[in-house]
C-alpha cells in the first residue's frame, strides 16, 4: 500500500508537504510497522527530533518525536488541549534544511493518539516536546512551519 523512498526526505515546494493526511486504519499492519522503522532510521540519520510521514512521501497521520531520549510514535493524533500561554522559539525543519523561523506555539499541549502497539494513549507535554508535537502535527494537516513564522 505504501511505497517507501528510503531515507529521502521531501524538501522545498513539493506539493505532498501541503496535503492533509489520512487516518491509519490498522496501526499494526505490516506496512505501517515498516514505515515506522524507516521513519526512525531516517530521523536518526538526519539528526532530527521529529519526523512526520508526509515528509517521506506518505500521506498518513503518523509522526515520531524524540526529546530527552524519550521517543514517541504517534498515530492518528487528536489535539485535546492547547494552553493559552505561548512562547516564541526558533524552529527548523528537515524538509527545509538551513531555514529557521521564530514560531509562536502553546507551551503545553494534551493529545490523544494510538501508539506503535495499537494502544490508545493520552499525553500531556510541555516545553520542547509540546513544540515538536505541534510542529509535526502541522505536517499532518498540510501546514509547514514557513506558513507560521517570521524570517530570522
Amino acid at each position: 500500500m505504501y511505497n517507501f523512498e528510503g531515507a529521502r526526505i521531501i524538501t522545498g515546494d513539493d506539493p505532498r508537504l501541503k496535503q492533509k493526511c489520512k487516518k491509519i486504519s490498522n496501526p499494526k499492519a505490516e506496512n505501517i510497522v515498516k514505515l515506522i522503522k524507516e521513519m526512525k532510521k531516517t530521523m536518526k540519520i538526519n539528526n532530527g527530533i521529529g519526523l512526520a510521514a508526509p515528509q517521506i512521501g506518505q500521506p498518513v497521520r503518523l509522526f515520531i518525536v524524540q526529546v530527552n531520549y524519550n521517543q514517541y510514535v504517534i498515530i492518528n493524533p487528536i489535539i485535546k488541549k492547547l494552553s493559552q500561554n505561548k512562547t516564541q522559539m526558533e524552529e527548523g525543519c528537515l524538509s527545509f534544511p538551513g531555514i529557521f523561523r521564530t514560531i509562536e506555539r502553546s507551551q503545553k499541549i494534551e493529545i490523544k493518539y494510538i501508539n506503535q502497539q495499537g494502544q490508545s494513549k493520552k499525553l500531556k507535554a510541555s516545553g520542547l516536546l509540546a513544540r515538536a508535537i505541534q510542529h509535526e502535527y502541522d505536517h499532518l494537516e498540510g501546514v509547514i512551519f514557513l506558513d507560521r513564522g517570521k524570517v530570522n
